[in-house]
């Protein structure tokens, strides 16, 4: 079992930014898939990025140029730098861990545990 522990979320203006944590604890999911997904109200959930090291980090479109995910050493912790913010980035942001896949890292079908999310509200 892998537990998630999601923070960094809140309330910005556009234009601000925020910095989302993920702890993951448990069983190891060092060198697999590790990413973020978000689902805004009455929408689908959607790909942010993710990373499946060694490869560089993936990104939607949306999230190209301004925002950022990191890991640190031991790989048990996931990190997205969010600047630039705008409305349309208001959403429930989860991250997610594989320890099965480390490949094609932004399919969400790689993953197989999930945080309970950390709310990201950005207003006009």
């Amino acid at each position: 079992q892998v537990q998630l522990v999601e923070s960094g979320g809140g309330s910005v203006q556009a234009g601000g930014s925020l910095r989302l944590s993920c702890a993951a604890s448990g069983a190891t999911s060092s060198g697999y898939c590790m990413a973020w997904f978000r689902q805004a109200p009455g929408k689908e959930r959607e790909k942010v990025a993710a990373i499946g090291p060694p490869v560089s980090p993936a990104y939607a479109d949306f999230a190209k140029g301004r925002f950022t995910l990191s890991q640190n050493n031991a790989q048990d912790s996931l990190y997205l730098q969010m600047n630039t913010l705008k409305p349309d980035d208001t959403a429930m942001y989860y991250c997610a861990v594989s320890t099965t896949h480390s490949t094609y890292c932004l399919s969400s079908g790689r993953y197989n545990y999930w945080g309970q999310g950390t709310q990201v509200t950005v207003s006009s």
